[in-house]
């Protein structure tokens, strides 16, 4: 028998709070999908929100202590804690946690992000895929602290980005 060699599976919730403009410059939920997709390793629930500059500014501020808006926000949920609360009496909650999904939200700015890709003269739809790739890797446990870190998490980015037919966004 071969082993199982299924996708990871992606639950993905999209929402948009945002004006009319930003909306329009806003992508599609099928992308979304494809490029958080395209980034995961394993099973996974996640919510995208698509925010305004003052939202995006709030949620900087109150969780990073940076009074700005940034281009994306990653929220990991879940861990070191048993993410069933109905476990039975007695079980392994590490045993609980490996099978289970990853858990975590996207915030992106919409506003910032436009800004950004018209400064770097890319396409709009090539940033949002990079920064979906970006935060989709960080809830994985992907960081860019550290120098080695920052170049293992640049790479995995560009070959995922490759995949999906965007240039590599730090050449």
């Amino acid at each position: 028998m071969e082993p199982d060699t299924a996708p990871p599976r992606l639950d993905l919730a999209v929402q948009r709070a945002i004006g009319r403009a930003n909306r329009a410059l806003s992508p599609d939920t099928a992308s979304i999908r494809r490029w958080a997709s395209a980034a995961l390793a394993g099973d996974a629930e996640v919510t995208v929100r698509l925010v305004g500059a003052a939202e995006g500014r709030r949620l900087n501020r109150d969780y990073r202590g940076k009074d700005y808006a940034t281009n994306v926000l990653t929220f990991v949920y879940g861990e070191g804690e048993a993410l069933f609360a109905d476990a039975d009496e007695g079980a392994n909650a590490a045993d609980e946690i490996d099978g289970a999904p990853l858990v975590g939200d996207l915030v992106l700015c919409v506003p910032v992000v436009q800004r950004e890709a018209a400064d770097q003269r890319k396409p709009l739809a090539a940033h949002f895929a990079h920064l979906i790739v970006h935060g989709m890797l960080h809830l994985q446990g992907f960081d860019h602290e550290a120098a080695d870190e920052a170049e293992e998490m640049e790479s995995r980015e560009a070959q995922i980005l490759a995949t999906l037919g965007y240039a590599n966004p730090y050449a």
